[in-house]
């Protein structure tokens, strides 16, 4: 990005950045006046906090992509992609609109397993429609296969699809999903330049700039819950940006933690709360002997440790954990 770009982008996302910090206080007292709010599981004395708040990220966001496109059609006098950001534009805000839904049906009634994913399917249909991505696909132990008319139809719904759930699953901890938001967002906003879709780049770092914003009210202790309407609107853009940046093996990398959830919520039939028991003096323990997330696990391991284990640190491991295949999507 040379010195001229970078000028121009960065008003733009110090812009979302601050819309979100500003907007941000305005929702949460909504919220509250609304009773839009859930319990803060991880403390010990009862506190409820506002929810939803990805609502506020979708909509600095999408103001966030609109000024991008009037930033190249009137400064950079181009119109390329701009069907494929109006295509991802749509995509994330029906990802969005589905959690919005889910939250307001209510966490313990919601969305049934099975509803969610066969909604978010419907995510994938704009990027279908314009056909994005390559279809040939570098696959781990095989190599290159061409997946011919079954990459629009099969491959790109299966991708967005587990991308826009799978990102849902791991979650409950304050500040957890915004911040594993950022670092895989910040991945594919490097991979993508290097491979020379830099116009994707710049839509990750809007997303990154709003998260950014969200993160100085929902760090610990929160003062605002994401619920599904931000986490599947970060999982259906980590999904987008794979297909169309072509970046599938990344993809596969960087969600590996949440297939490790997949399997460790199945073993638990779906059933078993990735909570932590909170004690007097502000520490965790597991709430089950068995281990039925990587949330559970982070805690036993604390434990095991003999080290402080609070909902803070449990995040700051499951980062940790989260790098790791950071660096790996990175150096491959």
């Amino acid at each position: 990005m040379s010195s001229t770009t970078a000028t121009v982008f960065l008003p733009l996302f110090l812009g979302i950045f601050v819309l979100t910090w500003l907007i941000l206080p305005a929702w949460i007292k909504r919220a509250k006046n609304a009773d839009l709010q859930g319990k803060d599981i991880h403390k010990f004395k009862e506190r409820n906090v506002a929810e939803m708040g990805g609502i506020v990220i979708l909509l600095t966001f999408m103001i966030g992509i609109m000024g991008y496109i009037a930033v190249r059609v009137f400064i950079f006098n181009t119109s390329s992609n701009v069907t494929s950001l109006f295509a991802l534009l749509v995509a994330v805000l029906i990802a969005g609109i589905v959690g919005i839904i889910d939250d307001i049906l209510g966490w313990k009634i919601g969305l049934r397993q099975w509803q969610k994913p066969l909604l978010t399917l419907l995510a994938a249909a704009p990027i279908m429609a314009i056909n994005a991505g390559s279809r040939t696909m570098s696959i781990p132990f095989v190599g290159h296969v061409d997946f011919g008319l079954l990459y629009p139809l099969i491959v790109i719904p299966i991708i967005i699809a587990v991308s826009t759930n799978g990102f849902n699953m791991l979650a409950g901890f304050n500040g957890l999903e915004a911040g594993q938001g950022i670092l895989i967002l910040g991945t594919l906003a490097i991979l993508s330049f290097n491979t020379g879709t830099s116009w994707l780049s710049v839509v990750a770092l809007c997303m990154i700039f709003a998260l950014l914003g969200f993160l100085m009210y929902n760090h610990f202790p929160s003062k605002i819950f994401p619920g599904d309407s931000l986490t599947y609107t970060i999982g259906a853009l980590i999904g987008i940006i794979a297909v169309i940046a072509n970046l599938e093996k990344a993809f596969l990398i960087l969600f590996v933690p949440y297939i490790i959830q997949f399997f460790l919520k199945l073993r638990g039939s779906f059933k078993k709360e990735s909570f932590a028991e909170v004690q007097k003096n502000g520490t965790l323990k597991p709430r089950y002997k068995r281990i039925y997330g990587l949330e559970n696990l982070c805690v036993k391991f604390q434990n095991t440790l003999r080290l402080k284990t609070t909902e803070r640190s449990t995040v700051y491991w499951l980062y940790g954990f989260q790098l790791i295949f950071v660096v790996i999507a990175l150096v491959i």
